[in-house]
């Protein structure tokens, strides 16, 4: 009788038996089936959860994050994987703002924050840092979904003033394994079952303001960021008025084949130095301050302006100022962050 070889989750080490995985794949394509006919028969579209060639995930929402609210709401941050396994992710396109961290190996992950709208189905989702604990601090107890951390981050986690929801503590149903990728790559989320629909407001905490652009800037039509072991090049398009995304020199693109692409893109320089955790393998994570102040490049309307950010504690959100130390103002839409060490 063969003995199934065991391979390993690279954030927990967990052993899972190969024999046992292809009967957990078998298993969750024929539930995949069978949900996606239950939807469609509902609602007439439904996340395609076993095939990227099957059925499409349903696009979100037509209507743009970034808009007025007067009260401060609940926000849901998903912690998305970003290595080239990783990729198309699904349900980027719908966060309002994306975190861009470096991680172990130089590597980058992505932290998602959704204000204004849910899409179905969000991944792959992958462990969380203690840099993501800093930049959650500014939000009224968010929501914290991730697949897992390295034990000593772990009672950080449980003691933050947020709501961590990793596969363990979520309501039954909140996460599944696709089909069509192995472990760790295939988790994926349907927030709807974590937070019912955010409430106006959510994104007020964070001191981006959004409105008509600010006098001056440089006419930009592409920026690129380099971490050591990945980067990041945003495109301006003049058609869809917005920064065309590119990771790793290819076309950054949603699960169901639409360009990502930012209104605003800020590349944020912070200081990054070693944390107290490390992974599996050694490898000390990567630990990004936004707390502080520093420069900032910020892209939006085709236009590149040099910029000033400040935080003045992790309660509270991130000014940003232009060289003639007016309000830099963010165009309406969805917001990169991308935290590069200075």
């Amino acid at each position: 009788m063969s003995l199934g070889r065991r391979t390993e989750d690279a954030d927990t080490g967990a052993g899972v038996d190969s024999g046992a995985l292809t009967r957990i794949r078998r298993w969750t394509a024929t539930v995949a089936v069978l949900t996606t006919l239950a939807v469609g028969c509902t609602t007439g579209g439904g996340p395609d959860e076993g095939s990227r060639s099957g059925g499409r995930t349903p696009a979100p929402e037509s209507s743009e994050p970034g808009g007025d609210g007067d009260r401060d709401g609940p926000v849901l941050a998903v912690k998305i994987d970003n290595v080239r396994q990783a990729r198309p992710q699904t349900g980027l396109d719908a966060a309002d703002v994306v975190y861009v961290e470096q991680v172990e190996g130089g590597l980058s992950r992505l932290m998602a924050v959704y204000a204004t709208r849910l899409p179905s189905v969000v991944g792959p989702v992958r462990s969380a840092r203690e840099t993501d604990l800093e930049l959650l601090r500014q939000f009224d107890r968010p929501t914290l979904a991730y697949s897992g951390a390295q034990s000593k981050l772990q009672p950080l986690i449980d003691a933050a003033p947020l709501a961590a929801m990793a596969p363990g503590k979520a309501p039954s149903g909140a996460y599944f394994r696709g089909a069509d990728r192995v472990a760790p790559y295939n988790l994926y989320l349907r927030p709807a079952a974590l937070k019912p629909a955010p409430k106006p407001g959510g994104l007020a905490s964070t001191g981006f303001e959004f409105g008509a652009a600010p006098e001056g800037g440089t006419v930009t039509r592409e920026r690129k960021v380099r971490f050591p072991a990945a980067r990041f090049t945003f495109t301006w398009s003049a058609d869809q008025k917005k920064w065309l995304v590119a990771m790793d020199g290819t076309a950054a693109r949603t699960a169901e084949g639409k360009r990502l692409a930012a209104s605003t893109v800020v590349v944020q320089y912070v200081a990054v130095r070693d944390s107290r955790f490390h992974d599996r393998w050694g490898n000390v994570s990567p630990f990004s301050e936004t707390v502080g102040e520093g420069s900032a490049i910020v892209l939006r309307d085709g236009r590149a302006y040099d910029t000033r950010w400040e935080r003045s504690s992790a309660e509270d959100g991130t000014g940003f100022t232009t060289a003639e130390g007016k309000r830099m103002t963010f165009a309406p839409g969805q917001v990169w962050v991308v935290l590069v060490k200075a």
